[in-house]
């Protein structure tokens, strides 16, 4: 394929950012665009990461060779009913979204034997949103997950991988349920313990929160940095993938009544074993290159203006 023509359907944090990498990477003879809003789609066009934007996502996928699902998990079969009919055929749908069975089982269907469907999930992304908060770095270095099912073409699923890579992303390919086990303990079990953390601390008698809020150290400021993230976004993946969110949630819940007990007992022994556990997958995590061992991990304190 020479030079494609993509659409964006949502043009929030990853969606501007995925314009962003196209264009410094000039990989796309058009980028279009649709955003519900029409602030978005009047800020995208302004901020230079599409060359077109249209009011319906139908319009902005006319002629479109590939197309990118940048919005909540709920949108994205609606969205793919007005789209494919416009689509010309052999043109391929992707997305970003962070569960992927749910994906390949509800658009599947309605591919009609002509359209290729190559679900992705970049690892990366920051707790803002909006056309305003993307980048072209955001996918340097980190992993892109593709899990297209074993009939999908292979020269659909090349064409993505080359587009991630091209992007600055790593690609590696996985099988949907698998994906989706694995990302309900790296990801979502830690945003549902932020969010319940920083919920707690909601709930607080108010002198008691203004205290935490004021002297909140390192922990507690990461979790609600965590806890900041696009609550329509969660809310649809905590919903799509339930079942591996509830197995890994009944792991963490088992062994958080061993620590419970551990700590009632005074069972030194058991909590520095396990203390000394998790810091070595620390390690590991900075050796895989998912992180820096900087102070604060490595994240910019610089006070904004």
């Amino acid at each position: 394929m020479s030079k494609p023509h993509i659409a964006l359907i949502g043009m929030g944090l990853i969606g501007s950012s995925l314009g962003h990498a196209l264009k410094k990477h000039d990989l796309a003879a058009h980028i279009s665009g649709y955003a519900r809003s029409p602030e978005t789609r009047a800020r995208a066009l302004q901020l230079g990461f599409v060359d077109s934007v249209h009011d319906s996502a139908a319009d902005a996928s006319k002629g479109a060779d590939i197309v990118f699902f940048n919005t909540p998990l709920s949108s994205i079969k609606p969205l793919a009913e007005e789209i494919i009919p416009v689509l010309d055929d052999h043109a391929i749908l992707t997305d970003v979204g962070s569960v992927k069975k749910t994906v390949l089982d509800e658009l599947t269907p309605l591919l009609q034997g002509r359209i290729h469907l190559v679900p992705g999930h970049p690892i990366a992304g920051t707790e803002l949103s909006g056309p305003d908060a993307g980048f072209a770095e955001l996918f340097d270095g980190r992993w892109c997950i593709l899990t297209p099912s074993g009939d999908t073409s292979l020269i659909a699923v090349e064409e993505i991988a080359k587009l991630w890579r091209a992007m600055g992303s790593e690609v590696e390919f996985m099988e949907a349920g698998h994906h989706d086990l694995v990302l309900a303990i790296t990801s979502h079990l830690p945003h549902l313990i932020a969010y319940n953390i920083v919920g707690t601390a909601a709930q607080l008698e108010s002198d008691t929160r203004r205290d935490v809020i004021k002297y909140s150290a390192s922990g507690f400021r990461d979790f609600t940095r965590i806890a900041a993230s696009d609550p329509v976004m969660w809310r649809d993946i905590f919903i799509q993938n339930k079942e591996a969110v509830l197995e890994m949630l009944g792991r963490f819940s088992e062994d958080l009544t061993a620590l419970q007990r551990a700590i009632r007992h005074g069972d030194g022994e058991y909590l520095e074993n396990i203390f000394t556990t998790t810091r070595s997958i620390r390690k590991s995590v900075v050796e895989a290159g998912q992180d820096t061992d900087q102070p604060n991990f490595g994240r910019d304190q610089t006070p904004k203006n």
